[in-house]
């Protein structure tokens, strides 16, 4: 085993949503957010990221971006991802498109990785554009899910859609065990503080951000999900249009932004940042 740690930046195809669902702010209307408003403004395409970790307990996943399912020929499908997506109301709110070789696991496959080489996929939270593509790794390891978000996800039917994980026989539902992050709930992975998985509600109730630090050097990486959107998001304060509590958001974001400025911080990333391509880079 090696004390390298190593992240990898991979774009899964894209998203397009009303821009006040991103960057909406704490007066947002929750029907122009989602695109039902009679005055709805041009939807924006944004990046759908995953990142893959290189570290001494293995390979982590965070988030699986899109199925295949999605784009069956690799193009945008409205009949396709009303089925993937298991609604219209959710193709209406965000569609999708991953062209061929982008899913998560066709880009692993080119590196070399399958789905059983992954010690760990963790998910930020339950919307679709963060695990519609979990069947694509139903042979990993484990699939961590915090057990606040899974029941969040269960009393919000119309935003969620089970079929994503339901088969999943490699499904692990934790409990908070630690006391890091806004909220002093985080969830120890390992038992040896490398990766936490940090609650940062508002957006979902579950919601968690990934924080891995290398023990030898004090560096650490912080993947926020859609505890932001983007940079902008935790240096200006920005609110996103669908929120469940945009008070606690307001909280996480004040936390990841006090993160960011952490001299140890090697970077803090947003799954639908338009400003990060793909990258690597050791920490």
């Amino acid at each position: 085993m090696t004390n390298q740690y190593k992240l990898h930046l991979l774009h899964t195809g894209k998203v397009r949503i009303e821009p006040e669902l991103a960057f909406g702010g704490d007066h947002a209307s929750l029907a122009k957010a989602s695109g039902f408003s009679l005055k709805r403004s041009p939807k924006i395409w944004l990046p759908v990221s995953v990142f893959l970790i290189e570290s001494p307990h293995g390979l982590l996943l965070l988030d699986t971006g899109w199925s295949r399912s999605m784009s069956p020929k690799g193009e945008f499908d409205k009949k396709a991802q009303i089925k993937s997506l298991g609604s219209r109301i959710l193709y209406h709110v965000n569609q999708g498109v991953v062209p061929y070789g982008e899913t998560a696991s066709e880009q692993l496959a080119q590196k070399g990785i399958q789905p059983k080489d992954i010690q760990a996929v963790i998910i930020s939270h339950l919307d679709c554009d963060h695990d519609n593509g979990l069947e694509q790794f139903k042979n990993a390891k484990r699939v961590l899910v915090s057990e606040e978000e899974y029941e969040y996800a269960l009393k919000h039917r119309i935003r969620f859609y089970k079929k994503w994980w339901s088969d999943l026989k490699n499904l692990d539902l934790y409990q908070w065990n630690d006391t890091e992050g806004p909220f002093k709930q985080s969830y120890d992975v390992f038992g040896d503080k490398t990766v936490k998985l940090i609650n940062i509600p508002g957006h979902t109730a579950g919601q968690v951000a990934t924080k891995i630090t290398n023990p030898e050097t004090g560096k650490f990486i912080l993947y926020v999900g859609d505890g932001g959107y983007g940079e902008k998001s935790w240096k200006k304060m920005i609110t996103s249009g669908i929120s469940m509590n945009k008070d606690w958001q307001k909280r996480s974001l004040e936390w990841i932004r006090k993160q960011s400025h952490d001299p140890n911080c090697k970077g803090v990333f947003a799954c639908h940042d338009a400003n990060l391509e793909p990258m690597t880079i050791e920490f």
